[in-house]
């Protein structure tokens, strides 16, 4: 299975960049949110490589803060 690196740093960048609106305070915040669910922001690169469970755990993760 071919799997795309770096799409989890981009699901992350995207939720926080849409829910902070340029509020460093909030982007903390939303880390904190992702840190509480399992997924560290600081751990994940462009080069990463995509892992299934921690992508479906973003896309619930974007539902809920819409």
């Amino acid at each position: 299975v071919y799997q795309m690196a770096g799409k989890i740093k981009q699901m992350i960048d995207t939720i926080i960049a849409q829910r902070a609106k340029d509020n460093p305070m909030l982007a903390g915040v939303i880390k904190t949110k992702l840190m509480l669910k399992g997924i560290d922001p600081n751990k994940f690169t462009p080069q990463s490589d995509d892992d299934p469970a921690i992508l479906a755990k973003l896309d619930v993760v974007a539902k809920e803060l819409k």
